[in-house]
């Protein structure tokens, strides 16, 4: 394997687990609650209760494991080329 497609893969790989990562931290800020208080049906919230319902953090964190799922994608698409180049640089050489 030559040097470009050798750190192609690992560009690719190295995406992967970033974006995985960034999924991971993400979900975990969703699960622990991200600040979140339940409203009673009953009940309307007012400007203050949304305020600190911590609900745009969760939409940061919503928005975060977006990316995270992304930028995984990104680095597969990047370990199939890097695939594909090879196989053509092998397929070239035989």
């Amino acid at each position: 394997m030559n040097a470009i497609s050798g750190s192609a893969f690992n560009a690719g790989l190295a995406t992967i687990q970033s974006g995985q990562q960034r999924v991971d931290q993400a979900a975990q800020g969703i699960a622990s609650g991200a600040g979140t208080q339940p409203i009673r049906p009953s009940e309307q919230p007012t400007d203050i209760d949304v305020a600190q319902s911590g609900t745009p953090d969760v939409t940061n964190k919503l928005i975060e494991l977006r990316l995270g799922q992304y930028q995984a994608q990104a680095g597969a698409r990047v370990l199939e080329t890097a695939d594909e180049v090879l196989g053509t640089l092998i397929d070239t050489r035989a």
